[in-house]
């Protein structure tokens, strides 16, 4: 269809049907724009913040001349780097949980354009993108992954290559929200990998890896886990969110 036509079909279609802000439904001028409040709201994660992890810093001189937390220090992340758009909080999950458990697979695009935006260097370096996996009983029963959803439109928006079924979940596990950080990674050891007949989109790849929520990292390490193993070059980390580093001792974990 010519440009021409397309925007005269949004014009009709916006003056019928006005775009709302997607985390709250009040009307905004723009398609997958906020509105006024939410964009104030929305705390966004931008530096200081930890390069390995994406934790936000309360100042650069937490993160050192490495740009790096103390826990990433003392235990580094199996992948490079990470980056976050937002932090894991309750305006976030106004945008998160409906595409997650609601059918709102609108909200992967709005998500998607603020992960690009704030992903940026990592799309730079990035030579094919990769979402997290669910395994097949829960893709069946939500009809669709919402990672791969961002995947995709991070892919269009970069021009970069994704390979939507590069990895797979080879056995269900638990929900990780209420499990420790040991036993997350405990459920999460060995239960994903590349998928036979995808080796060789990996290999020598610097793979970005997507998904929605990083917390703990136990699902992430798995799959940076699986994606070296089949020799992926290099592994970076893209979430919609992130949520702050929790104490071992005071599990209050979310939605991974």
């Amino acid at each position: 269809m010519p440009e021409f036509l397309t925007r005269g079909a949004r014009l009709v279609l916006n003056t019928l049907l006005p775009p709302t802000c997607a985390a709250c439904g009040t009307e905004v001028m723009t398609e997958g724009a906020f509105c006024g409040t939410c964009f104030q709201t929305a705390q966004r994660i931008i530096d200081p913040c930890c390069h390995r992890c994406g934790v936000p810093l309360e100042n650069e001189g937490l993160g050192g001349a490495q740009n790096c937390c103390a826990a990433c220090q003392a235990h580094p992340p199996l992948w490079r780097s990470a980056r976050a758009a937002f932090v894991y909080d309750a305006w976030s999950r106004r945008l998160i949980l409906p595409l997650k458990y609601s059918d709102h697979t609108e909200n992967a695009v709005v998500l998607a354009r603020q992960m690009a935006a704030s992903g940026e260097e990592l799309l730079k370096n990035a030579t094919v993108i990769v979402p997290v996996p669910l395994y097949r009983t829960r893709l069946w029963k939500r009809r669709y992954n919402q990672a791969a959803l961002m995947a995709q439109t991070i892919s269009r928006l970069a021009g970069l290559p994704c390979v939507v079924d590069a990895l797979q979940r080879v056995r269900p596990t638990k929900a990780l929200a209420r499990l420790s950080a040991s036993e997350r990674e405990q459920e999460m050891e060995q239960a994903v990998q590349v998928r036979k007949g995808r080796e060789a989109r990996i290999q020598g790849q610097a793979v970005l890896l997507v998904d929605d929520v990083l917390t703990t990292g136990s699902t992430a390490t798995a799959c940076t886990a699986a994606l070296m193993k089949a020799g992926a070059a290099s592994v970076d980390i893209l979430v919609a969110a992130r949520t702050g580093r929790v104490d071992e001792q005071n599990p209050r974990f979310v939605q991974e």
